[in-house]
This record gives C-alpha cells, structure tokens and sequence, in this order.
C-alpha cells in the first residue's frame, strides 16, 4: 500500500492555487519558484516570482543584464546568493541550451546553483519526468506516514530518493501529482510543530498515528537560530543599502547601517568571499556588475 492515491485525491481538492502549479507554465518559471522557494515562505515568493517573470520571462532576459540587476530585484528574500547563481544559469541556458531550460537532470545539474532536490523538481513538475523528489516536507510525511518516526531523518539520498521512489504510482501525470500532493501535505498539514492529524488523508494508514504517535526518540532536533542580531541581519542592511544607491556606497555609509564594527567587517567580508559586493573601503562598494 502506497499513500499515493488518499493524498493525491486530498490534493486535487486543497492543493493551494499557485502560480507554478497553472497550465502553461513555464520551465524558466518553475526553475525560478523552485530557487526562490529555498528557505523562503510561499507568501513572499509568490509576488517577488510575478515581478521577476515580468521583467525577465526568458532566461535569455536576465542573462543580458547586469548580475547587479538581478540581485537588486531579488530585493528582501533572503540569501541573496540564489540571485547570482540564477542570473549565472541564465546566462548558461542562453549560451549552451538556446535560451531553452533543460530537462533532464544530470544537465539540470551542470546549471549554477542547482542542486538534486531543484533538478528532480523542475524535471518533474516543469517537463513532467518519474523522478522522486524529496524536501523537508516530503521526508516529514515519509518519516511519519510509511516510518512511523515523529520526526524526519538528517537529508540522505540514499535513503529519501528510494522512499520517495517506492510511494511514486508508475503513470507519469499520477506520479507528478503524488509528488506535489505529499510536499503541500507536509507544509499544510503534517507541519513540523502541530500537525493537524485529524484533518489528513493518512490518518486510517499513518504508521506513526498507529503506533500512538510516539515521541522523536531521535538526537534533538536543531532549531535556526535567532535572525535579530545575527550575522545573516547586518549583511542584509549592508546589501540593502547598496540595493537603494546607483553609486558605490562609502565606508562611512557602511558604518551606519550596523553599530558594531568588528561584526560589519565580518558580514562585509563575507558578502565579498560570496561575490555579492565588489570594491573596497577606498573605492566604495557595489553590487557585482
């Protein structure tokens, strides 16, 4: 017994409204929401990814602008690194696939910035491939619903790819929505802290709800840590301030997005090391060109 049929069938009645999900779709667009998405909640994505489409539909649009401009308009996201690595693969698409995002994952793969999870997505949801696709939420449901733990393993391609396989129905359009249907399940239902059990379609087969929901015997589970005050805060007020200016931004101006100097200079650095800053105290500093 799989879960495929009671989740999917859940699915095609409470599955969100998306724009990734629509007909018609693009595979630039899938590709995009499927790195926009990484530690990134649906609710800020889903505008930032309507502004980006409009402004560069193709991947050919965004590879003949400035990487500046790409990290500008990724705005207050997060991990602004994701910008630079889309605005590279665009660039790789334009160059070495005729504008045209590829489809299999191995060439998915060879694209900057794009890891297994992201390839076996835009494989699957963007060109409709069988391939098993597993985040947070999939290894969730997979860990409850088929494992009986009450909390997901450590990610483990040996492990989560042929789990997920094993769940996956053999028609093509069923597994594409089995796929879909279990990571919603997992972000809607099956959440991390409450899971709503008595509202899921797996509740009569969830072995962790057969076993009495047994507490995560598990080593203890890491938490994020706090975002005010933290190393990830001032290097977003140093790249917001060079967002807002057209012109290289002065160490003086640096100096007043963050009190402490010894923690600016390392979230400075680090912007640097990653190639979202170039210049220098002397010249100023800038978005990459």
């Amino acid at each position: 017994m799989t879960i495929a049929p009671a989740v999917s069938s859940w699915f095609r009645e409470h599955g969100r409204d998306l724009p990734w999900r629509r007909p018609g779709f693009t595979a630039w667009g899938t590709l995009v929401s499927e790195v926009m998405l990484q530690q990134t909640p649906v609710v800020r994505v889903v505008p930032r990814l309507e502004q980006w489409l409009e402004r560069w539909p193709t991947p050919s649009d965004l590879a003949a602008s400035p990487a500046s401009e790409a990290v500008r308009a990724w705005d207050r996201l997060g991990y602004p690194r994701r910008a630079l690595a889309l605005h590279a693969a665009s660039v790789v698409i334009t160059e070495r696939h005729g504008g045209v995002v590829p489809e299999t994952v191995p060439e998915l793969l060879a694209l900057p910035g794009v890891g297994d999870y992201t390839a076996r997505a835009v494989a699957v949801f963007a060109y409709g491939h069988r391939h098993p696709v597993v985040d947070t939420n999939v290894r969730r449901v997979l860990a409850r619903a088929v494992e009986g733990l009450a909390e997901p393993w450590a990610p483990n391609a040996r492990r989560d790819l042929p789990l997920m396989e094993s769940q996956l129905p053999v028609d093509l359009a069923d597994a594409r929505v089995t796929s879909a249907a279990v990571m919603e399940l997992g972000a809607l239902v099956c959440t991390a802290r409450s899971p709503r059990c008595d509202e899921c379609p797996l509740v009569a087969q969830c072995a962790w709800v057969l076993a009495g929901r047994p507490e995560h015997a598990g080593p203890p589970l890491r938490r994020q840590a706090a975002f005010a005050g933290s190393d990830r805060q001032v290097r977003g007020l140093v790249m917001a301030e060079l967002r807002a200016s057209d012109v290289p931004v002065t160490g003086d101006e640096v100096a007043r997005v963050w009190p402490d100097a010894e923690q600016r200079d390392r979230a400075l650095a680090g912007l640097l090391r990653d190639g979202l800053v170039t210049g220098s105290a002397d010249e100023g500093w800038s978005l990459p060109s």
